[in-house]
């Protein structure tokens, strides 16, 4: 009896450990669909279209791409600044594109895919607000997300102003509105969604220079290499194969509300 008993718990402790070397590829795989964390009012990455009520953006077509590529069906589940990194290391979701800046401090609980999208932050603010640059902050009221890099940065930029956090930009843009904040300050191709969704883009101005780099990542689980370079691997793909120009130059391209121009280059491996 005790030998079968230590048979058993040797099978169980074998069979534990090939179902967490499996990894999050063949669970994907198995489940038949790639679960995606997106945002939902982040235009142009990640936002409910009017006409259609689904989620549409930048991000959401990476996040197709990457379920081709994986060869199953997409659902997109939304997340937030605060919420992106908890529901992906808590398994709610299997990779997140979201916006999301890559920092070391956060590579201590997920993982990242190479750089897709450059930006910077700045600063969105009143045309008439007479505010130039972080210098013109001292005393004011700045919003920004909560649990976001610019909420960070801007203490730093500017440690005489009073930084107010809201769930999300549009509830910041919508407390500047109202003269709560005198400033919104995150990447300035948020800042150009804010501003181009508005009834009246002319009133707004996005300022400043950089205050930081912003390069976007593709957030993915700790540890595990395969899926991490599946990912890496699509997204180069994406970019080879002219599809990420497509893709962009239908939410950023120059005819577009948010014509977004650039130089950057994706990093492609031989």
């Amino acid at each position: 009896m005790k030998r079968i008993v230590l048979v058993l718990v040797a099978l169980s402790i074998l069979l534990t450990c090939t179902q967490s070397f499996a990894g999050k590829i063949e669970e994907i795989k198995a489940r038949g669909k790639l679960v995606c964390g997106v945002k939902d009012a982040v235009v142009p990455f990640g936002f409910v279209d009017e006409q259609s009520k689904q989620l549409v953006g930048f991000d959401v077509d990476i996040c197709k791409y990457m379920a081709d590529k994986l060869g199953v069906g997409l659902e997109l589940k939304v997340v937030t600044s605060a919420t992106r990194i908890p529901m992906l290391t808590q398994g709610s979701v299997d990779m997140v594109a979201a916006t999301t800046t890559h920092k070391r401090e956060r590579d201590e609980q997920v993982d990242f895919s190479i750089t897709y999208f450059m930006d910077g932050q700045k600063l969105l603010v009143a045309k008439n607000s007479g505010i130039k640059s972080v210098a013109d902050l001292a005393g004011k009221k700045v919003g920004s997300a909560q649990g976001s890099t610019s909420e960070k940065n801007i203490v730093v930029a500017q440690p005489k102003c009073e930084v107010k956090s809201y769930e999300g930009y549009p509830q910041a843009f919508l407390a500047m509105k109202q003269g709560k904040v005198d400033a919104v300050t995150t990447d300035s191709v948020i800042l150009l969604g804010l501003k181009g969704s508005d009834e009246k883009p002319e009133d707004w101005a996005i300022v400043g220079d950089f205050i930081s780099l912003e390069p976007y990542a593709v957030l993915v689980p700790e540890n595990d290499s395969k899926l991490r370079d599946a990912v890496n691997f699509a997204l180069m793909d994406m970019w080879k194969s002219g599809e990420y120009k497509k893709s962009f130059d239908k939410w950023l391209g120059p005819d577009t509300k948010y014509s977004y121009p650039t130089t950057w280059q994706m990093e492609l491996w031989p």
